[in-house]
């Protein structure tokens, strides 16, 4: 079914918004998000892994060629390092390792590359924001006293020491590993990382902690570093088991209802909000059970299966059994939006995502059924004659679509679902590191050191 899924988003962007970054399903015309600047192409090699994942070989050689022939950095805009990073790197990495086509590797090169000029700030943290023709960066506007944002400068360590490994260019994972060295000299308050961390200064922002937006993927990479590294990544491993440990005491709450939910931390006050985007820590929860300290895989199973029920209950509790971008645990209720401006389902993948690693790692049924519900909620309320679309509130009885189909979408959600669906064989864990869109990137083996030497 994800294989229909897929083949619809994909011939509909192909119909009304070939070579632009996303589509507008419903004006059947294309759609560009400032996060890429005049960067286009976002579907296409943000999808291409999932393609070749599904044996979809006349619509990856189109891409592939497409690619080939249009893919151009040469472009006059700012755009955000972490977005293009993950989809366009993460993408275009993948491509290369699970194809063998030259042209992915040298595209990515080629992007890391652009890439570098947003590390040059006193700290070596990089800025959000880079116009990939001046070199110039800055960051967002809104952040903390003009900070970079944990999850942004958090989340480029998988990609950039693949980049060295593929381009025997040593800079790109010293640049991921200063950044580390930069938040080791740190205090962190309560053992807990700051979404918000000053690249002039050096000093952390607010103190506002989230496993959610801003700072989700910082863990999820710190975890996969290590596994990806064959687990000789001590420093990574270390700094994950300890983050875990003071998200235990200080953000995970248990609802009177029964339901484990990971609160916002502001300053020592906990908000009891938890949003789409943490729905992922079910799974990291799980993926990084096996190599816990002190008899603590169980615990961490536990906690992944705890995260999983309370995002399904999410889902379960609105009209249309997509869950909210967030709910709360507040004044009587548990798992509901209760703003407006909280109701909205954009494809998200993360809930997805969880029920995928926890059905790897237990093969309990219950993540398949909960994966199919989606799946049917999905096709019931998203799908529409153009592809896919985001509704705006998921507790309506009709149908309030955005518009928007997201190039996630098809990078992780229906990703996500096909390998649920699949035998545990197809990018087997220890072989494979999913990056926080969804792109494969290879487990690099202990005696792999000369690789990156032969294949300059």
């Amino acid at each position: 079914v994800s294989l229909q899924m897929m083949k619809h988003a994909w011939d509909n962007y192909k119909r009304y918004a070939w070579g632009l970054n996303e589509l507008k399903p419903i004006s059947k015309q294309g759609h560009s998000s400032n996060l890429f600047g005049n960067i286009q192409g976002a579907t296409i090699v943000d999808a291409l892994d999932t393609l070749y994942i599904m044996e979809m070989k006349e619509e990856f050689k189109e891409a592939k060629e497409w690619v080939e022939k249009n893919l151009d950095f040469n472009v006059n805009a700012e755009i955000s390092v972490f977005e293009v990073n993950i989809r366009f790197v993460g993408g275009l990495l993948s491509a290369y390792y699970l194809s063998g086509e030259e042209v992915f590797r040298k595209k990515a090169v080629e992007l890391g590359e652009k890439l570098l000029p947003a590390f040059n700030t006193p700290t070596g943290i990089p800025w959000a924001l880079l116009n990939i023709k001046s070199g110039i960066g800055r960051n967002w506007p809104w952040a903390s006293g003009g900070s970079s944002i944990l999850a942004e400068f958090g989340t480029l360590h998988l990609e950039f020491v693949h980049l060295s490994h593929l381009s025997g260019n040593p800079v790109f994972a010293e640049k991921v590993m200063n950044i580390r060295k930069v938040l080791n000299r740190l205090d962190k308050p309560e053992g807990l990382y700051p979404n918000y961390l000053n690249p002039s200064s050096g000093q952390w922002g607010q103190h506002h902690v989230s496993i959610g937006g801003l700072g989700d993927s910082f863990y999820e990479y710190l975890l996969k570093a290590w596994l990806m590294s064959d687990k000789t990544d001590e420093d990574g491993k270390k700094m994950y088991y300890d983050a875990v440990q003071a998200i235990e005491t200080h953000l995970i709450r248990k609802s009177s209802g029964g339901l484990t939910y990971i609160a916002e931390w502001k300053g020592g006050l906990l908000e009891h909000k938890m949003g789409h985007l943490t729905c992922f820590a079910g799974g990291m929860f799980a993926l990084g059970a096996d190599g816990a300290p002190n008899d603590k895989t169980g615990h961490h199973i536990e906690l992944g299966a705890e995260i999983a029920r309370t995002c399904h209950e999410s889902y379960d509790r609105t009209r249309m059994k997509l869950g909210p971008e967030a709910f709360r645990f507040d004044g009587g209720v548990e798992a509901i939006a209760t703003r407006q401006n909280e109701k909205y389902y954009i494809l998200r993948p993360e809930v997805i995502e969880t029920y995928m690693y926890m059905w790897r790692l237990t093969h309990d049924p219950k993540y398949r059924q909960w994966g199919w519900e989606a799946v049917e909620a999905l096709e019931k309320h998203c799908r529409v004659d153009g592809g896919y679309s985001g509704l705006r509130d998921v507790y309506n009885n009709h149908e309030s679509h955005d518009d928007v189909q997201q190039s996630f979408f098809l990078s992780e959600t229906l990703k996500y679902l096909y390998l649920l669906f699949s035998e545990d064989d197809l990018l087997p864990f220890e072989h494979w590191v999913f990056n926080t869109e969804a792109h494969p990137l290879p487990v690099l083996h202990k005696d792999e050191g000369h690789k990156a030497e032969d294949q300059k």
